[in-house]
């Protein structure tokens, strides 16, 4: 009995701890495929940031140069690049 018992908390951890992350970070993937638009900056899994140029059903196209752009899988955008907001100078005030 204490045996089933074990195995029945080691099949809950299993999935609490195994398969609930991965099916999130699936979903969030597959968020993340739906809402790709040209123009969108990313990053792929090997780390080029670029801009999407062209959507296909399992390709993409990212610029990753002016007038260099490459076909990758879908999978392999592994994030939206987060845009900074252009940085802003700092005028001189002359009180240095």
């Amino acid at each position: 009995m204490i045996i089933i018992v074990y195995l029945v908390i080691l099949a809950a951890a299993f999935f609490f701890l195994i398969v609930l992350p991965q099916r999130r970070r699936m979903a969030a993937h597959q968020r993340l495929m739906a809402g790709l638009a040209v123009g969108d900056e990313v990053v792929t899994a090997g780390g080029f940031h670029g801009t999407v140029r062209s959507l296909g059903e399992t390709t993409i196209g990212v610029e990753i140069a002016p007038s260099v752009v490459v076909e990758v899988a879908r999978g392999a955008i592994a994030a939206k690049a987060e845009v900074a907001p252009p940085a802003i100078a700092d005028e001189d005030d002359g009180s240095a």
